[in-house]
């Protein structure tokens, strides 16, 4: 009878020896679909994030082009000349994106705009005025406020602005003398500085 339970702790140690590699294995065999899950998650994700990009840049080829132009609007205009009282300076572009209708610089994107204006003006009647105003505006309503005017006091003097204005899109906007004058190497360039964005 006493050696009952030394066969019996001999019988619990060889199943606990049986028992130990079968636990290794299935504690392998865990961590073996440990890894595989994870795996597939991670090839999972990299798939779905794939699929998103495509989605996105999908949607962004297949959407009309907005106005998005790389171009900076922009003009540029020599002009020597008659000019006459009331009547705009006919105006001619020489270069840029901006373009110029009768005379007319048509403003097509709302924003900022650096104007610089150079050249020199000889009046043509010294007994009617002894001073001529050069007058920067809208070419639709004359009885609007100027965006730029400059008073020229002698024959001969030298016109010389750089300002920067606010324009809108749809603005024709031309250049007015105040009596009849000779306008020489006349050099006007108009250039837009910031665009005004929308927020929606």
């Amino acid at each position: 009878m006493e050696g009952q339970p030394d066969v019996e702790s001999r019988n619990q140690d060889r199943m606990d020896h049986e028992r130990e590699p079968t636990e290794d294995e299935w504690k392998s065999w865990q961590r073996g679909q440990v890894r595989n899950t994870l795996h597939l998650v991670s090839a999972a994700a990299q798939w779905i994030l794939l699929l998103a990009c495509l989605i996105y840049l999908g949607i962004d080829s297949l959407q009309p082009s907005t106005v998005r132009s790389d171009k900076v609007p922009w003009i540029h205009i020599r002009y020597s000349g008659e000019s006459t009282e009331g009547v705009a300076v006919n105006l001619t572009d020489e270069g840029g994106s901006i373009q110029i209708r009768n005379g007319s610089i048509m403003i097509t994107c709302d924003g900022l705009y650096l104007v610089s204006l150079k050249g020199r003006i000889i009046f043509l009647d010294l007994k009617k005025e002894d001073s001529l105003k050069l007058t920067l505006q809208k070419t639709e309503n004359k009885t609007s406020q100027a965006f730029w005017e400059q008073t020229v006091q002698n024959s001969g003097d030298a016109v010389n602005l750089t300002t920067v204005i606010y324009l809108f899109a749809q603005e024709n906007i031309t250049l007015w003398t105040s009596s009849n004058a000779t306008i020489s190497d006349l050099s006007l360039s108009l250039i837009l500085l910031s665009p005004f964005i929308y927020s929606l």
